[in-house]
């Protein structure tokens, strides 16, 4: 990956922009201009003015350099305020190599879209003033549990490759209904549930299509239990007595959503989720009615110390008995 020039600012990487190889632009301001120019164009000279937008080797711009000149240039985006979400951090484990947070429901692991501040890496980076910190995995703005972060970039090579070779193994829990819903046979457990999923960044649900299978999970039902009538959550089916079920979900491949479909297919969609097996209206984050499914632990052997490791989440699922 390209190393930008510009180091991390309140815990956010500088943006890197391609320009185009030809076009109508003699300048690279006249290109962010055709870009950006309707939203802010006295922004964009400003920067230009005062050199905070640089390309390769960090060499400043200026209104007069030629398009020609850089194929990449960075720069820091003017950040929106964002209300901090009411959710916290907790950090589990740390050492000169990686760091081991609970990551809580509701906060993304990386910045994007509406949440730059309020993710879990710029909140880390500002917090413990590590500007190199990166995430080796990620979980689901609405999962919470195991994160597991790489705070050397001198050794976070030997981390990716274990997750590169499936050489993690990861543990989640969830809370669905104990029997699948209507229309679905009923599941011998533990079973594996095998398919090709596909997701586009375009459409915001993930896919299984026909093909050889690119996804995997094993599931198990540890417990049921009565869901009650008053404890302020979606009933599991239309019955506010219905029984629900603990599970243990082993995924042995890491595709968008895999968990929350593949407990889907067979009937039982994971508890408050928004997105499986039907897509809700968007509504307002309901922070009493988090996504039942926590990442409860991870596992590898340390490439650096090379013993066997285990990490486990001391978070509980709100709605499990």
């Amino acid at each position: 990956m390209m190393q930008s020039p510009l180091p991390v600012r309140d815990g956010v990487n500088a943006t890197r922009l391609r320009l185009p190889d030809e076009g109508p632009w003699a300048t690279a301001m006249d290109y962010m201009m055709h870009r950006w120019g309707h939203i802010d164009p006295q922004g964009i000279e400003d920067r230009f003015d005062a050199g905070e937008i640089v390309g390769e080797g960090g060499v400043p711009l200026d209104r007069r350099t030629r398009l020609e000149d850089h194929t990449f240039i960075w720069y820091y985006r003017t950040l929106p305020p964002e209300t901090r979400l009411p959710v916290e951090l907790n950090i589990l484990h740390q050492d000169d190599h990686i760091l081991v947070v609970d990551k809580p429901h509701f906060l993304p692991t990386t910045p994007g879209g509406t949440y730059i501040q309020e993710s879990a890496l710029v909140r880390l980076r500002n917090q413990l003033d590590l500007p190199d910190l990166i995430p080796m995995h990620r979980l689901d703005r609405m999962t919470a549990g195991i994160l597991l972060l790489s705070t050397n970039p001198e050794t976070r090579g030997r981390y990716q490759v274990l997750f590169e070779k499936r050489q993690v193994q990861k543990e989640y829990e969830c809370v669905a209904a104990a029997e699948p819903a209507a229309g679905h046979p009923a599941v011998g457990f533990p079973v594996v549930v095998r398919n090709r999923m596909t997701k586009s960044r375009s459409y915001l649900l993930a896919e299984v299509i026909d093909g050889e299978p690119n996804a995997e999970t094993r599931i198990d039902l540890l417990k049921t239990f009565d869901a009650g009538s008053a404890d302020g959550g979606r009933p599991a089916s239309g019955d506010a007595h219905a029984r629900r079920g603990l599970y243990r979900l082993e995924p042995h491949s890491g595709k968008t959503h895999q968990l929350r479909v593949h407990m889907a297919s067979l009937g039982l969609g994971i508890l408050h989720d928004a997105f499986y097996p039907e897509l809700l209206d968007k509504a307002p984050d309901d922070y009493t009615k988090p996504l039942q499914l926590l990442a409860r632990g991870i596992r590898f052997v340390d490439p650096i110390t090379g013993k066997p490791v285990e990490y486990r989440s001391r978070l509980e699922l709100s709605e499990a008995r």
